[in-house]
């Protein structure tokens, strides 16, 4: 095992850290492939690894969540189906769509995510007691649907979008909204998956390892969540903009 694949393992182990406690662990992982795996692998490959791992460590963050917070089951199961479809038809219109024209769109909408956040300083903060109507359960399955087409054809910033939608359409503290986009983000993961595995994408010798770094860090960051709370959460949620708002501001400088 060479010196890049062990620095790959680190940043897989900080990348399942970050994600379980205020998601965008993408935002290391997949340069972390690009940089450290050899140059001739194909990109499928890479994002077939990326997912292969995320989903392994999103799979342990998930379970040490929701087995500590209640999150509104009757309406994530069936936001969760409508993800995994919608991820898996995003995956497979990738080649037919304007993907370019997504990052000037996700960078306007992070700047209004981050503005609106800093803004409301008790967003988030507040525990909801009370059972989510007819009416938002539906909302919950058409923005199920829609984050999951955008996981399947770009993905960074899925778990991002979709706390900040439980906050701020169901009016979740960040800890119930960080577990509950966990168990949809699982889904979408595992819809990239159906996909890659099949199709021979995932390196498994390189896989298996990345996936039990990004496993470790999932299970430390989901008790970083737990311990820190809702006003840890937001604050963390609010420096996960910036860094994407920079990356993503970078790209489309250097483009």
């Amino acid at each position: 095992m060479d010196e890049h694949f062990i620095l790959l393992l680190i940043i897989g182990f900080l990348a399942g850290l970050m994600d379980a406690a205020v998601g965008g662990g993408g935002l290391l992982q997949i340069p972390g492939l690009f940089n450290f795996l050899p140059s001739s692998t194909p990109v499928a490959s890479l994002m077939g690894i990326n997912k292969f791992a995320s989903f392994c460590g999103t799979s342990m963050a998930t379970g040490r969540l929701v087995r500590s917070i209640a999150v509104p089951w009757k309406m994530l199961l069936p936001a969760a189906a409508a993800a995994f479809a919608a991820s898996y038809c995003g995956a497979k219109l990738i080649a037919y769509l304007p993907v370019q024209y997504i990052k000037p769109v996700m960078l306007v909408i992070m700047v209004a995510m981050f503005i609106y956040t800093f803004a409301k300083k008790d967003l988030g903060q507040t525990v909801r007691t009370t059972a989510l109507s007819r009416k938002e359960n539906y909302i919950g399955l058409g923005f199920g649907a829609l984050i999951g087409f955008y996981d399947g054809i770009f993905g960074p910033g899925t778990g991002s979008l979709l706390a900040f939608i439980f906050v701020r359409f169901f009016a979740y503290d960040f800890l119930t909204a960080n577990a509950s986009a966990k168990v949809i983000n699982l889904t979408t993961n595992l819809a990239a998956l159906t996909f890659f595995i099949p199709n021979g994408h995932i390196v498994w010798a390189w896989a298996l390892p990345l996936a039990a770094a990004n496993l470790s860090g999932g299970l430390i960051g989901a008790q970083v969540a737990l311990k820190g709370g809702s006003r840890f959460l937001r604050y963390g949620f609010m420096v996960l903009l910036v860094i994407m708002i920079g990356r993503f501001g970078w790209d489309l400088f250097n483009a």
